[in-house]
């Protein structure tokens, strides 16, 4: 078990270098000189080069990513934005808790409901509920999250004002205000979640449900109830546990849609402020964040996996 923990973590630790170095490379074959980017077209030559010796930009792109990546791993530094030549670790650091405030309640929320959704459409197979639950959990995994939260904000904020248009507000600074402004935020960001749990449970359950050990345990006069919670779904969940994994990374990755429409000061917003602005330093801090959640999250399914698949650990030892 501890070799192919090993070898996992070696693997994301790879990942991420190759990520970070894809994303540092791409950035810089962009259009542009971030120089005359922050100093504008009307600033001199000397300037420019002042400007550019300070950032580091007239080293060898290979120097320039060394610097980069080590001043992150060492001392956790993305540098400084290249317009108002503020840290990018600042920017991060105030920003993240607030896209992790929006994204975890969603995750959580979204696990719970789609499971149990997913367990009640398999239990009423063919029924009128398990049709208007697939109907409905179908509709959602095709609908355009930013077109479900635009929708929301008018129906349920312009014309119901049951909700605020936008805005956020703190757990910290105000746990009521939060709840508030954030409940269809986070329920924006559940609803994926919701939905492509809600049909892989439904499609396990089934699959098990069908099969002998569990008509043997009605044979021996066993409780639906009890068949359902100790026998059927202990197994249905195990193929489930990796698609969690994979939503976990929506925490971070789909604040992107999630706070430009409700106009939350995240990682997300940050993101596309920095695209629009060029700013190249605080982009690549933003994606690599991204992606380095993204790289834990399926590293946590893998050895989680690992202790919960008895058939991984037999094929480990």
């Amino acid at each position: 078990m501890i070799k192919y923990v090993g070898k996992k973590i070696a693997t994301a630790a790879v990942l991420i270098l190759l990520v970070s170095f894809l994303v540092f490379i791409l950035m810089q074959r962009l259009p542009g000189d971030p120089a005359t980017i922050a100093l504008g077209d009307a600033a001199s030559a000397e300037a420019i080069q002042d400007y550019r010796n300070s950032y580091g930009l007239n080293d060898p792109v290979l120097v320039q990513y060394w610097n980069w990546i080590t001043n992150i791993f060492l001392r956790w530094n993305f540098g400084k934005s290249i317009l108002n030549a503020r840290d990018v670790t600042t920017y991060i650091n105030e920003r993240l808790p607030n896209t992790i405030s929006i994204g975890l309640p969603g995750l959580v929320f979204g696990v719970l409901a789609g499971i149990i959704v997913g367990i009640i459409s398999a239990v009423k197979r063919g029924t009128w509920i398990d049709q208007g639950l697939t109907l409905i959990v179908n509709f959602f995994l095709g609908a355009p999250r930013f077109l479900v939260a635009i929708f929301g904000v008018i129906i349920l904020g312009l014309q119901m004002h049951l909700i605020p248009l936008q805005g956020y507000t703190a757990p910290w600074v105000d746990f009521g205000e939060y709840v508030h402004k954030a409940f269809w935020p986070v329920v924006v960001n559940a609803i994926y979640t919701t939905a492509i749990l809600a049909r892989q449970t439904r499609s396990n359950m089934l699959e098990v449900i069908n099969q002998d050990y569990v008509r043997t345990a009605r044979a021996n006069g066993l409780s639906e109830h009890k068949i359902i919670f100790k026998y059927t779904l202990k197994n249905a969940l195990i193929p489930v546990i990796t698609i969690i994994g994979l939503q976990m990374r929506n925490i971070v990755a789909g604040a992107v849609i999630i706070e430009n429409v409700f106009n939350i000061p995240g990682i997300g917003q940050m993101l596309v402020s920095g695209i629009q602005q060029r700013d190249y330093f605080i982009v690549q801090g933003c994606v690599l964040i991204i992606s380095m959640v993204t790289v834990f999250c399926n590293l946590f399914v893998d050895i989680a996996y690992g202790f919960i698949d008895p058939r991984v650990r037999k094929s480990m030892g």
